[in-house]
């Protein structure tokens, strides 16, 4: 079975090297989406499994972006994974605090977020 991710990030870069790290993973299908805006009308489309969501974003952040994702009945059931690095004890229980499955810290490893990933899928929580 084909796992849906849509990894959100302003970064271009970022979001390159992300989808291509998570496409390692042969089960995975990666769109990504350059902003919360961009994000909320394809993750409501696609209805992706899992969501990575960057914290830091011009107009619309990733809580802000998570609160009205939360708001909508096509995706108040995404779970959905911050990509931060906003990664202090404090910052990352405000996060789960909000409904986050977890936080990933940025900069991620490349080679082993596809595996981190399908830690979350799994049920993992980091």
């Amino acid at each position: 079975m084909t796992t849906r991710i849509l990894y959100v990030d302003d970064e271009a870069d970022i979001r390159d090297v992300a989808a291509m790290s998570l496409e390692l993973d042969p089960d995975f299908e990666v769109r990504t989406a350059s902003s919360g805006v961009e994000a909320l009308p394809a993750a409501a489309e696609w209805k992706p499994h899992l969501i990575l969501l960057d914290v830091m974003m011009p107009v619309m952040d990733g809580p802000t972006t998570f609160g009205h994702l939360r708001e909508q009945p096509e995706t108040a059931n995404i779970p959905v994974v911050f990509i931060t690095a906003r990664t202090q004890a404090q910052e990352v229980e405000g996060f789960k605090a909000l409904g986050a499955m977890g936080v990933i810290a940025k900069p991620f490893d490349p080679m082993s977020l596809a595996s981190t990933v399908r830690g979350y899928l799994g049920g993992a929580a980091a």
